[in-house]
């Protein structure tokens, strides 16, 4: 265990005690700053490892008593959940964006910061399963970069020929073997061979995309969630895996307004002067809170699974255009009903993986408000 230079011996010994310690990490590539606290607050250790398994391990290990250790959510956060797991009693991946921070920042001032935000339970939370659905996570990210990507080159295309006065309105130029013609219109040698290059680019992700759509899939066939959420419409092999492998669990989601939150689907209110007196005794308003649209700090992914699922839904008959045709004569504008009708498709989501059982249309109910 290698300790700063300002804690002694003393300090050494207090990690050895069997008390409750909190303790902060700040990782990096090549080194991790920790600090550690008692439950009195007074910091007992920082110290400086390289961002090692040997290290860090030695380090926790080193402890005793209730240990629980926080670190920024990042890169690396994943491995260094698994590794502290079987060492430590708390392990939590802390979120702060949208945190307002005031005066000096550094290493040590942040890792200081966050061991007593530990301490005190006012850490955000990040979650981090267990590996049983890994592969399913890495194989959904690589075809989303490969859905990505060629969206990113054609533009590239296109600003080029634009650049140079040339239209390519639409999807004309992206055809596969019809390069050569658009190619024969650019006069510089220099543009010509980007150009090359970038048709180059596009090809070959064109290839790769179909293959990791497959493996995606046959992964996701194998989990037990497939079949019950396969059966709900409107969720194909695509957003069954992208769903599956994003949720993980449901069992993460006491409600359903804990997914809608999580999703970007639910809606963000103020109020003020809730009270008021009455004959001298406080009373609640009647007034309802101003709605602020909807959460921005939410999962990309579920937010276009769903929107994309309710979207689709609208257009094609069957129960769930009948049920947002049944909301539009209550006064509620589309865009705002085919909100409601993904917010009900990730109820019926949560509710179908938690008990099994199978989608049934004739269970839709019409909610009574909407916000």
């Amino acid at each position: 265990m290698e300790l700063s230079k300002t804690h002694g011996p003393q300090q050494g010994a207090a990690l050895i005690k069997r008390t409750t310690k909190h303790g902060a990490l700040d990782v990096h590539q090549a080194t991790t700053l920790a600090s550690v606290r008692e439950d009195s607050g007074r910091v007992i250790a920082r110290t400086i490892l390289p961002t090692e398994e040997p290290a860090l391990v030695e380090f926790f290990r080193g402890m005793r008593g209730t240990t629980q250790v926080a670190f920024e959510e990042g890169t690396q956060a994943q491995w260094l959940h698994d590794l502290l797991v079987p060492l430590v009693d708390r392990v939590v991946v802390g979120d702060r964006r949208g945190e307002r921070r005031q005066g000096n920042q550094g290493d040590q001032l942040d890792t200081d910061e966050r061991s007593e935000q530990l301490r005190r339970g006012s850490l955000r939370a990040v979650y981090h399963g267990s590996g049983q659905r890994a592969t399913l996570k890495e194989l959904t990210r690589s075809y989303a970069n490969l859905v990505e990507d060629p969206t990113r080159v054609m533009l590239r295309l296109k600003a080029l020929f634009r650049a140079r006065g040339i239209r390519a309105p639409g999807k004309r130029g992206y055809h596969p073997g019809g390069g050569a013609a658009w190619l024969a219109r650019l006069a510089d040698r220099g543009a010509r061979c980007r150009a090359e290059a970038l048709y180059a680019q596009l090809d070959v992700l064109r290839t790769l995309r179909p293959r990791a759509k497959g493996a995606m899939v046959a992964q996701a066939r194998r989990d037990p969630a497939w079949a019950v959420l396969q059966g709900i419409p409107f969720f194909g092999p695509v957003r069954v895996a992208q769903l599956v492998a994003t949720m993980q669990t449901p069992w993460r989601f006491r409600t359903k307004r804990n997914l809608w939150a999580y999703a970007g689907l639910a809606v963000v209110t103020r109020s003020t002067a809730d009270d008021q007196l009455v004959a001298g005794r406080p009373v609640r308003r009647r007034r309802a809170p101003l709605t602020r649209g909807l959460n921005p700090n939410h999962n990309r992914v579920l937010n276009n699974v769903f929107q994309g699922a309710a979207a689709a839904a609208t257009g094609q008959p069957g129960p769930l255009q009948d049920w947002y045709h049944g909301v539009l004569p209550r006064g509620v504008r589309e865009e705002l009903a085919t909100l409601t009708l993904a917010r009900k498709l990730a109820a019926v989501v949560l509710r179908r993986w938690k008990t099994g059982e199978r989608f049934d249309s004739t269970k839709l109910t019409t909610p009574a408000r909407y916000f």
